[in-house]
């Protein structure tokens, strides 16, 4: 998995059940460029977590609990980005091991779908390096369906 994949792709995996218990995983996914993760999880009263961009950090994310929509959106223009733009999403869910990777020049809305949804999210960038990278938007900027 490369960190210059300019289009967002879905990182497929699987789950093995058995006498055991259950494993969740991801093969495909490699952590070379992976430098610090996150949990996210979303209060019930404002489940949708919008918009925060990224000029240069890439995102990977993985739903540990419950069922997520990610939307995401090309930004064309960081300082007044255009309100027509196009908002594609993706739902993660525990139920399915997939890691969705969303490459630098993206702004992305995380959306829980069900109470108690968790999501870890990945990044690329380096902590002191955010400030140059990290830029929010309004909830409306970019409508969400």
């Amino acid at each position: 998995m490369e960190a210059n994949l300019k289009q967002p792709r879905l990182l497929e995996g699987g789950i093995h059940t058995d006498h055991r218990g259950q494993i969740s995983f991801v093969n495909g996914m490699k952590f070379d460029e992976i430098v610090r993760f996150y949990i996210i999880s979303n209060s019930e009263e404002q489940p949708l977590r919008a918009w925060q961009g990224h000029k240069i950090d890439n995102k990977y994310f993985y739903c540990v609990q419950g069922t997520i929509r990610v939307h995401f959106v090309k930004v064309d223009n960081w300082e007044s980005p255009s309100k027509d733009l196009v908002v594609e999403s993706v739902v993660l869910s525990a139920n399915e091991s997939k890691v969705l990777h969303i490459p630098e020049g993206y702004a992305n809305a995380i959306e829980s779908l069900e109470p108690g949804s968790k999501l870890i999210s990945f990044s690329t960038l380096p902590l002191d390096r955010t400030a140059e990278d990290d830029v929010r938007f309004p909830v409306d900027t970019w409508m969400v369906v």
